[in-house]
């Protein structure tokens, strides 16, 4: 598998919590010049790099990141705030306790609600894998489906665990035709990249 097609399955992400605009303004432009399949940056500077790089970069953003447990109003103005200033796709973090609750349909109320408020934007919906039993990874599955999301997505990369081979395999029994996968955190090495994109 060649640099190009690895480059255009990354979203070249910086999440941490003291970046400043020189180290995500870095970020971005290693995502341009690489056509990577976005920059993923917190919502404080996606306007600031959609002034910048305009339709040249595919800009994405986080949304009850990275713990998922503000409300769902917050969650849809957060969204909305970030579709203003430039964002193309959001990923967005469920509420992990009503998982584990088994309140699936608030979680699936909530997807459906961000998912509205973003105008056709693209919208990834964070599991967490590492906080749920297989279960619970099956039944968020029809959650992200129904609600009409476009991806499901491992993990933040701030919980205790990241993507795995087991967990990508799990979402595609359970997931619709139309929803993708997004393996995320924990993942280093070519080979893992090119172990995640042969599975889908």
């Amino acid at each position: 598998m060649d640099k190009k097609t690895v480059f255009s399955h990354i979203d070249h992400t910086l999440l941490k919590p003291e970046a400043q605009w020189k180290d995500v303004d870095r970020v971005c432009k290693e995502a341009v010049d690489n056509c990577m399949a976005s920059a993923c940056i917190p919502p404080r500077f996606v306007k600031l790099a959609k002034e910048k790089y305009g339709n040249r970069l595919n800009l994405c953003t986080v949304i009850g990141f990275p713990l998922g447990y503000n409300t769902m109003r917050v969650k849809v103005f957060e969204a909305q705030e970030a579709v203003l200033d430039g964002a193309d796709e959001i990923d967005m973090v469920i509420h992990i306790g009503d998982a584990k609750a088994g309140d699936f349909d608030r979680v699936t109320e909530e997807i459906r609600a961000v998912k509205a408020a973003i105008n056709g934007r693209i919208l990834k919906v964070i599991v967490e894998t590492c906080y749920l039993t297989d279960a619970e990874k099956a039944a968020l599955c029809r959650c992200v489906t129904d609600a009409g999301a476009d991806f499901i997505k491992t993990s933040t990369g701030f919980g205790t665990g990241g993507a795995t081979a087991a967990d990508i395999e799990l979402f595609k029994q359970h997931i619709g035709e139309e929803v993708r996968m997004k393996a995320s955190g924990g993942i280093r090495t070519k080979e893992a990249i090119e172990g995640f994109i042969n599975q889908g």
